[in-house]
């Protein structure tokens, strides 16, 4: 793998952005500071640079030659609710806020690209750099996209990356297709009578027929959807009750359902519908059901996913270079952005050790070694777009 000097040579500076970036975690839509900084920067190279979007969104874009063609490259800038628990000396200075995702990395490795590129000039056409909030929780591409990105800057192709501390270090994963999933929420609320525990009787008890929904709801994915359509429900929340002597009013569960395919989507929610509301019937209560969808599946396009192949056997190697067999069943709001522009989106992997640490662990930490391959790799994928043909 080779690093071009202007890479390597910026390797401090790199780690200190990305600690820097680190120690100050903020959440969507609210990374004001991260946005200022990121801002900073990419005027300081000389990148005409807008803020706004989508509350604390930035975009630096720079020019060269005369190519009517232009690249968006995408980072992600959002932390997570969590207590940081690395013992780092550059941990969150935030209680309770912690970049366990990587999103400090992703956009360090995307502002080493910027500073290489603003250096070197060796493409004809436009690069547009995202600096994107929210990836996490209200989906920050699609306010982006609602606000007119690419009306504002056209581009005609996207892409983004995602480290992965479950893949081996310096591997890059793509696949065409389908990469990562639709993502909903379920929220069943069932409706019981309540009293007092001991005389059972005289109560309609909400828990009961909870539990029995609980159970229903394995069945869909056995019973109800193709074996070979991936999907997932899970009930991650059962909320009810406050002592054993009392049966209470209601009870609450919370599901996640992840999916590929629309019609499957529209069957999972179908039939999550219909067990809850049925299932509280037979027990003589009442369910009612909050279904909320959120990120649609992230789905890579051919051609783009191809370049971003070969780009990275040469850049990598083909023993670097893996397909994956299936997709992740992780959800990425990158997905608005695919179904706007051709794209790919990939993964770059960490590991190094079987006690690295997963993606929204408290003791996660970006494996700065990354930062010079991320980088020189954005480099060289849009160079190698804006190349004239």
């Amino acid at each position: 793998m080779k690093l071009s000097s202007s890479i390597t040579n910026a390797m401090p500076e790199l780690v200190a952005i990305r600690h820097d970036l680190h120690a100050h975690p903020e959440l969507g839509l609210e990374e004001a500071r991260t946005s200022a900084f990121i801002a900073r920067h990419l005027e300081s190279l000389g990148y005409e640079v807008t803020t706004g979007l989508a509350k604390t969104g930035v975009v630096g874009t720079l020019r060269s030659g005369t190519g009517t063609r232009s690249i968006g490259i995408r980072a992600d800038i959002d932390a997570l609710p969590i207590l940081e628990e690395t013992g780092l000396d550059y941990a969150s200075t935030t209680a309770g806020l912690m970049h366990a995702c990587g999103h400090d990395g992703h956009t360090t490795m995307l502002l080493g690209a910027a500073r290489a590129l603003a250096e070197r000039r060796n493409f004809d056409g436009t690069i547009h750099l995202i600096f994107q909030p929210a990836e996490e929780n209200f989906g920050g591409a699609k306010i982006m996209m609602d606000e007119g990105l690419f009306d504002r800057f056209p581009c005609d192709a996207v892409f983004a990356l995602h480290n992965e501390p479950g893949l081996p270090f310096g591997q890059f994963a793509l696949r065409e297709g389908p990469i990562m999933a639709a993502v909903d929420e379920a929220r069943i609320t069932v409706h019981g009578r309540g009293g007092h525990g001991a005389e059972p009787q005289e109560t309609a008890d909400p828990i009961v027929c909870g539990a029995s929904i609980v159970m229903a709801l394995q069945s869909i994915v056995s019973r109800n959807i193709h074996p070979m359509d991936p999907t997932v429900v899970t009930v991650g929340a059962f909320h009810a009750g406050s002592a054993s002597n009392i049966i209470p009013e209601r009870a609450e569960i919370v599901v996640g359902i992840r999916s590929f395919e629309p019609d499957v989507r529209d069957e999972l929610e179908r039939r999550i519908r219909m067990i809850a509301e049925a299932q509280a019937t037979s027990f003589g209560m009442r369910a009612t059901v909050d279904y909320q969808r959120s990120y649609d599946a992230t789905i890579n396009h051919k051609a783009e996913t191809d370049f971003v192949r070969d780009l990275a056997v040469r850049f990598a190697g083909a023993d670097k270079v893996v397909d994956l067999a299936r997709p992740f069943m992780g959800s990425e709001d990158f997905a608005y952005m695919l179904k706007e522009r051709p794209g790919t989106y990939f993964f770059l992997g960490s590991k190094v050790s079987d006690d690295d640490k997963p993606l929204h662990h408290p003791g996660y930490n970006f494996n700065d070694d990354l930062l010079p391959i991320g980088a020189a790799f954005w480099t060289e994928l849009a160079e190698a777009y804006l190349t004239p043909r």
